[in-house]
């Protein structure tokens, strides 16, 4: 049997602080880095803000479904389903999403969380090494679908 990986509202939550804190950290050496198509200097911190963005998005779902109260709420203060926690970070992604590399790793956590095959309510879902491998191709095809002509040198590559 493989390994595999159990995705749920934690674990996003993880990943997403340790992308904003890894993104703190090389902001400015990909700013610096940054040549195409013209020397603007923003990639990093524009990757930075999408980011950070996200993960606000996601707080804010968790942080609203742990006070939520009654039969209303959309979680009602139970775990947050991995769907919503992973809309919440496309969402964020996407409004968040500064300058054209922002909106390209939007698209790319877009193509990544919205191929996640998730019943909807469930709090996690298991994937294997295949769907994995079949998440990243998504995202990977949905950030060069975001791109009009895909050149070397942009955040793609």
């Amino acid at each position: 049997m493989g390994t595999t990986v159990t995705v749920d509202a934690a674990l996003l939550r993880r990943w997403s602080a340790g992308a904003v804190a890894a993104l703190q950290r090389a902001s400015g050496r990909l700013d610096a880095d940054n040549v195409f198509p013209v020397p603007d200097g923003d990639t990093g911190t524009n990757l930075l803000l999408t980011v950070a963005e996200a993960a606000d998005s996601l707080t804010a779902l968790v942080t609203a479904a742990s006070s939520a109260e009654g039969e209303d709420a959309a979680v009602a203060g139970g775990p947050v389903p991995v769907r919503l926690a992973a809309q919440a970070l496309m969402r964020g992604a996407l409004v968040g999403a500064r300058g054209s590399s922002g909106v390209i790793v939007s698209q790319y956590l877009r193509g990544l969380l919205g191929s996640l095959d998730v019943a909807p309510g469930a709090g996690s879902a298991t994937l294997d090494a295949a769907a994995v491998a079949r998440a990243l191709r998504e995202a990977a095809d949905a950030a060069y679908g975001a791109v009009g002509e895909p050149v070397e040198g942009t955040v793609l590559t």
